[in-house]
């Protein structure tokens, strides 16, 4: 029987896959420039490779997130080194100051096309647990400001200031709740919009030197 998939075997079998796909020739992808496609692809090769080695729940559009065991709470991210960002489903403007709610395994390829073939050098690799999951500039603003001793009306004040969605009344219990419960820094740089807008360019940078984020670099193979 296969053991059961855990967070530390997640980030050993993530570093394991980087190493691995990034020796293959990925025939499938030559010629492709879209990059959903070539992360639809990266995630249902690094589903299989889970699949194939660990018990597993993988995730589906009505799940939400890929890798949606209760042990595991992870959603998986595909991009380019070109510009290394996703979108993310909004649920609320919570997430931006206590994080999305679960954890982020991020993969950052670069594709290089070749008259053989297609090569994909995963140059980072990064899994943030959840409570890193927040907006980096905010939270640091937010810490700022308890630190300084600030009121419920400066906090309302800097919400209002970086436009987070939401009413007054939804912004003032966010307030409260940030007064109780001051929030963790963030990692990631998360842009308002319909979706929000994740940039990891922070984050695949700690080099293992932050708490909560693991780092996997191969950029200078």
């Amino acid at each position: 029987m296969l053991p059961c998939l855990t967070l530390d075997a997640l980030v050993g079998a993530a570093r394991e896959f980087c190493e691995q796909e990034s020796q293959v020739n990925h025939l499938a992808l030559w010629g492709v420039t879209d990059g959903k496609a070539v992360g639809t692809y990266v995630e249902h090769r690094f589903q299989d490779y889970l699949r194939a080695r660990y018990q597993v729940v993988i995730g589906n559009s009505a799940l939400g997130i890929d890798l949606p065991g209760p042990d595991i709470m992870t959603d998986i991210k595909v991009t380019s080194v070109n510009q290394p960002q996703s979108s993310c489903p909004f649920q609320s403007a919570r997430q931006k100051v206590f994080g999305l709610g679960y954890n982020l395994l991020i993969f950052v390829y670069r594709k290089q096309d070749r008259a053989d073939g297609c090569s994909l050098t995963f140059e980072h690799c990064a899994f943030i647990e959840n409570y890193r999951t927040a907006d980096h500039n905010l939270t640091v603003a937010i810490h700022e400001l308890l630190q300084g001793g600030a009121s419920r009306d400066d906090i309302i004040q800097l919400l209002v200031e970086r436009q987070l969605p939401g009413d007054v009344g939804e912004l003032a219990r966010l307030a409260d709740d940030i007064i109780a419960t001051p929030p963790d820094i963030g990692v990631l740089t998360v842009s308002n919009a319909l979706q929000w807008r994740l940039q990891y360019g922070r984050a695949i940078g700690l080099n293992n030197s932050c708490p909560g984020v693991t780092n996997y670099d191969n950029s200078a193979s």
